[in-house]
């Protein structure tokens, strides 16, 4: 597909001249990112996954010494074997959900992006961690002749050990290459109008259909107190994602709150804590829950395990009575429509 018009005055060789200039076809290539899954739900394949995962500096900040004899002389000979049954109790026919719903996202927006642009931009996923990989994703966009990238973190609110250590994969393999091509990086989206609707549009279509909880929790990834101390925005990002949800939806202070989950260690995590909350609310006669978690874009053992099955479990055996959890976008058609809206200026 031409980018010039037939119109257009260019110059070459020193003369203006009419009509469009070969300077060869203009590639784009899309990456969609996402954290990554293990190959199988196994010991063996967790072991791997989580050395690559917790040997990330953007996600463990302790000396690296001290760290990796924490990692390879405790955590990995104890934790991949209890996460393996974890992925069991999750995995489908079609392997992991993260990756099997990341692959529907990813036929969706390449098929409205070829609808508008033709074959002139190419869509792919990559995992930060796990496979398919963000180097080998590069290197076969290098090879097809790609000359300008945009990377889309799956993350609408930008954290250092997410999206920071996304750019950080990204760049560190274009460091290698001679012909450095034109990068877009999205870092946050977590207050673009069609991700906010999105997130709307799915609460309301869950109260229509289970009727309005007596609290609704949006519960956010956590995060170590000392990375916002030390000025990631992730928690800031969290609270106006919910605000301007919460302000489209017309609720009320009391209709809803703002927790984290999944904190790990003994350090103080972001505060409040979903499963605190989820207990505290039970005990004070709140009956009926109905929980979402914002910062997934894709639903996953976060979502479908800790949220589904164990934080059930802590809301009803403190005496709540019905628990219901709102699935992540996914591939909602008016997620994809926020994905390929948030892709398109940089196009």
């Amino acid at each position: 597909m031409s980018r010039f018009s037939a119109n257009n005055k260019n110059i070459h060789n020193g003369n203006v001249t009419k009509g469009p200039v070969d300077t060869g076809s203009v590639k784009t290539g899309v990456l969609l990112c996402n954290l990554g899954t293990p190959d199988a739900p196994t010991a063996s394949a967790l072991r791997s996954y989580l050395r690559e995962f917790l040997s990330d500096p953007r996600v463990v900040e302790i000396p690296k010494f001290i760290w990796m004899i924490i990692l390879h002389g405790i955590i990995l000979r104890i934790r991949p074997a209890k996460s393996a049954k974890l992925y069991e109790s999750i995995w489908t026919e079609q392997g992991s959900p993260l990756l099997s719903i990341s692959k529907d996202q990813q036929v969706k927006v390449a098929a409205q992006i070829a609808e508008q642009y033709g074959d002139d931009v190419e869509v792919v996923i990559a995992m930060r961690y796990g496979n398919p990989g963000i180097t080998q994703a590069l290197q076969n966009m290098q090879a097809k002749g790609v000359n300008k990238i945009i990377v889309l973190p799956l993350y609408p609110q930008y954290a250092g050990p997410t999206t920071g250590s996304t750019f950080d994969a990204i760049t560190k393999e274009i460091q290698q290459w001679r012909w450095v091509p034109s990068l877009h990086f999205i870092s946050s989206y977590h207050d673009h109008p069609g991700y906010i609707n999105a997130l709307s549009n799915s609460i309301s279509e869950h109260i229509e259909q289970h009727g309005k909880p007596d609290k609704l929790v949006f519960s956010y990834h956590g995060m170590p107190k000392l990375f916002h101390t030390n000025g990631d925005p992730y928690y800031c990002f969290c609270h106006k994602t919910t605000r301007l949800v919460v302000e489209q939806l017309g609720l009320t202070e009391s209709d809803y709150q703002l927790t984290f989950q999944s904190r790990f260690g003994k350090a103080e995590w972001l505060k409040p804590y979903t499963d605190n909350c989820l207990s505290e609310f039970a005990t004070q006669g709140i009956k009926k829950v109905a929980v979402i978690s914002p910062a997934f874009s894709v639903d996953c053992l976060e979502t479908l395990e800790e949220l589904e099955v164990e934080s059930r479990k802590v809301f009803i055996d403190a005496g709540g009575e019905q628990f219901n959890y709102i699935k992540a976008l996914n591939d909602r058609d008016d997620h994809i429509d926020a994905i390929v809206e948030l892709i398109k200026p940089h196009i």
